[in-house]
Order: structure tokens, then C-alpha cells, then sequence
């Protein structure tokens, strides 16, 4: 798709991402993506097995999510059809940023494989809350004994801690070979890439639900103390932390420019194929304008690889980074020509 800046390029593919993922990269409040002089944003698709998708945004009342027609009591239940990754300006500064980014995305991943995860992340982020609500009232509680509300608070995010860090160990152990694969492509060989995990729970011994969930209660237990007096609970996945190195050094500190941006290309590109791999089909690849950030080596390699096998939707503000075979097979929109039809801002 090509056109000239603030024509709504970036808003037509995060209209896509919204219907695959229910989130976007750029904001996570409705009422940012509702258009300044409308209550409500309307975004729908048709996908290749013919199934309606629907998302209404609204500044008042919340979202409505419909699929085929029929109203959805779980806005979960609209992940499936259209899959998607992702891959924008915006996503630069995951390596050089602070470690809730890379929580965030290693999460995005996790959320296409499992929807359920949310509700994981969700009841986490309410206990939490909770938590620090308590110290901030100095322990005190509304007839109940504090002692015995922070046991529960304790055995109730031990038990989901383990099982946000199960699945964000599974998943990074999944994605590290297959980024390494792409950060060699992109780069000729050049750089090889690690990924760590690094939790914020000290994981005992082999991954086992019961004794990481009794390491993990006990972990709690010990640090109360220093919560009590730092109003901050300091174990758990809130506390996670992705370790990124090439050739054996720490790219959030050493890596060039361009080594950073191709290693957030490799972990998309990464993300794409482990879907793919468990889901049985391709999502589809997001590029909000990217390839600018690339040197022309790696738009080319990227451009090949993406159009061996999947189906990607690529903004930009001209041809002329755009060669060879990729280019002739692909169809190209103008964006100008699609601003007036757009509902989604």
C-alpha cells in the first residue's frame, strides 16, 4: 500500500491487528483509535473461509465483538480466523527499551497460541493491584485479619505466577532457534542471536507446576519485609526480563542500530513461523513502514523470504525499495484512494 504520510496507511493495517489480536501496538485505549469527532469505530472483515469479523470501539460502554453476525459474550472468542504479526516503527525501541516491552510481546506471542492467556494476565495484574493497595493502607484490611489476607494473596499469585512463567519459558524456548535462523538470514551470516529468559521468581529445579508454585509462595513469604517497606512486591512475572545478545554481547547496549532493528525482525519473523508451525496456517505479516529502517540487503532478504510463503500487507511512501520478483507479484493499493472508506478513525 503506498501513499504519502497521514493518509491513514499506519490506521488500515492497525485496524488489522485490532481484529487479530484485539490489540494495538500503538495504544491501549479505545477511545485514541475512535475518530476525534465520532463516538464509536466500526472495523470488519471477511476472511478467506468466508467468516465475518466484527469490532465495534466505543467511548462509552466498552467494545462489542461479532462474529458471522452473532454477538460474542468474550471478545477471545473473535482470535482465530485472522491471525497476525506486526511489525512497525514502533517496535524499535523493543530492544533498547525498558523490560515491560519485551514482556509485552513475548505475551502478544503467547496470546496467539493460548487466548486464554489473557485472563492469566489479567487476574495477575488484579492481584497485584490488590497487593499494593494493601501496603499502601499500612495493612489494613476491612475486618479481616492482614495476615491471613496476605497468605491468600501469596498462595493465589504463586499459582498464577507459575503458569505465566511456564508459558513465557515454553514460548521464548520456541522462538530463540527460529530468531537466531532469521537474525543470521537478514544479516549474511553475520551476527548470531541468543535469547534468554530471565524471571522475576527464582524457578527451582525442573518445570513442575507444584514445586515451582511452593518456591514461588515462599519466595513471597520471605520478601515481605522489604514490600512492606518499598510498597512493591518484588517476585513475580511482572519482574520478568528478556535477555538479548549478539555474538555473545548485550544488544540493548552494544548492538548497532541495525543490528537492533534486524533483531526485532528476526523476533517477528520468529513469532510468525512458530504460529504458523502450531496453528497450521500463516498469519499474516504486518509491515507499517519499515523497510526504510533496513539497509537494502536486508529489505531484499526479507521481502523474498516473506513472499515464499505468506500473505503480508506493507505500507510505504513509494517503490522504489521495492525490487525484483517480489515486487511484480504483489498488488499495490493506492492509500489515498482508500481514506474515504475508512471507519476505524
Amino acid at each position: 500500500m503506498i501513499g504519502s504520510n497521514g493518509v491513514g496507511k499506519s490506521n488500515l493495517l492497525e485496524s488489522v491487528e485490532l481484529l487479530g489480536s484485539l490489540r494495538s501496538h500503538r495504544s491501549s485505549q479505545d477511545s485514541d483509535l475512535i475518530h476525534w469527532d465520532s463516538n464509536r469505530a466500526l472495523i470488519k472483515a471477511t476472511c478467506a473461509d468466508q467468516e465475518l469479523l466484527e469490532l465495534e470501539l466505543r467511548r462509552r460502554g466498552g467494545r462489542q465483538a461479532k462474529r458471522n453476525g452473532k454477538a460474542l459474550q468474550r471478545q477471545l472468542d473473535l482470535i482465530g480466523p485472522l491471525r497476525c504479526v506486526g511489525f512497525s516503527a514502533l517496535d524499535l525501541p523493543l530492544v533498547r527499551g525498558e523490560p515491560a516491552m519485551r514482556r509485552q510481546w513475548l505475551d502478544r506471542v503467547v496470546l496467539q497460541l493460548e487466548p486464554i492467556y489473557a485472563d492469566l494476565i489479567s487476574r495477575y495484574g488484579r492481584l497485584l493491584r490488590q497487593r499494593a493497595q494493601f501496603w499502601r493502607r499500612g495493612g489494613l484490611s476491612s475486618g479481616m485479619d492482614p495476615q491471613v489476607l496476605l497468605d491468600s494473596f501469596d498462595s493465589q499469585m504463586a499459582l498464577v505466577s507459575t503458569r505465566i512463567h511456564r508459558r513465557r519459558l515454553r514460548a521464548l524456548a520456541r522462538l530463540e532457534p527460529m530468531a537466531a535462523v532469521w537474525q543470521e538470514r537478514l544479516s549474511e551470516g553475520r551476527e548470531h542471536l541468543q535469547l534468554r529468559y530471565l524471571p522475576g521468581s527464582e524457578l527451582i529445579g525442573e518445570e513442575a507446576e507444584e514445586s515451582w508454585r511452593l518456591a514461588i509462595e515462599q519466595q513471597l513469604q520471605q520478601q515481605r519485609s522489604e514490600e512492606e517497606r518499598l510498597g512493591s512486591c518484588r517476585v513475580g512475572p511482572h519482574r520478568d526480563e528478556i535477555e538479548m545478545q549478539i555474538n555473545g554481547n548485550a544488544a540493548r547496549r552494544f548492538g548497532s542500530s541495525g543490528q537492533q532493528r534486524t533483531l526485532v525482525l528476526a523476533l517477528k519473523m520468529a513469532e510468525l513461523q512458530l504460529v504458523s508451525e502450531l496453528c497450521g496456517e500463516p498469519p499474516l505479516l504486518l509491515l507499517d513502514d519499515v523497510l526504510a529502517e533496513l539497509d537494502p540487503t536486508r529489505q531484499l532478504a526479507l521481502l523474498e523470504a516473506v513472499g515464499e510463503t505468506h500473505q503480508c500487507l506493507v505500507s510505504a511512501t513509494h517503490l522504489e525499495a521495492f525490487e525484483g520478483a517480489w515486487r511484480e507479484q504483489s498488488q499495490i493499493l493506492n492509500a489515498n484512494s482508500l481514506r474515504s472508506h475508512s471507519e476505524t478513525r
